[in-house]
């Protein structure tokens, strides 16, 4: 059961994060065309970014999943040391995963595979929705082992001070 509650919320993150990743990067893509001169309506929007969310999605799905996989395992073993910063080891977990994945394809490849991650500002927007798939992931656990982070981190706390 314990493996099911983690795989739920892994996949709930991996959703999250290249979901709204994916909408990020076909507006920033969108954004560049309108600085060429380009007028994009919003309809031409709505059917980019939801022809990305079929096409491009899914393999920036599966680059976010084995990033996020890595950084919450690690995230959920520093937060055993150190409870009280469960959530924001995981929100810096969830943020740093599609940076490094896409820091590491840029060093192994001669372009930047994702475009929209070519500057300082698309790998941050492109790596924003990481943390929110890093918060939702430990807001999962925690629920589903119905407790919430105040309870967990008492009773973390006060394990501790007993040693």
């Amino acid at each position: 059961m314990k493996v099911l509650r983690w795989l739920i919320a892994w996949l709930a993150a991996v959703i999250v994060t290249a979901g709204l990743g994916s909408v990020v990067q076909t507006q920033l893509n969108i954004a560049r065309i309108v600085e060429l001169g380009t007028p994009v309506g919003i309809g031409e929007r709505l059917e980019t970014t939801l022809q990305d969310l079929a096409g491009f999605a899914p393999l920036w799905a599966i680059i976010v999943a084995a990033g996020l996989l890595v950084a919450l395992l690690v995230a959920g073993a520093l937060s055993r040391r150190w409870p009280g910063l469960t959530v924001p080891l995981h929100v810096l977990a969830g943020l740093a995963a599609p940076a490094v994945a896409l820091l590491a394809m840029e060093a192994m490849m001669p372009v930047t595979v994702v475009a929209a991650a070519r500057t300082w500002t698309g790998l941050i927007l492109m790596s924003a929705p990481g943390a929110l798939g890093g918060w939702l992931y430990v807001v999962l656990l925690q629920r589903q082992k119905g407790q919430n982070f105040h309870q967990a981190a008492q009773r973390n706390s006060s394990s501790q001070a007993g040693n």
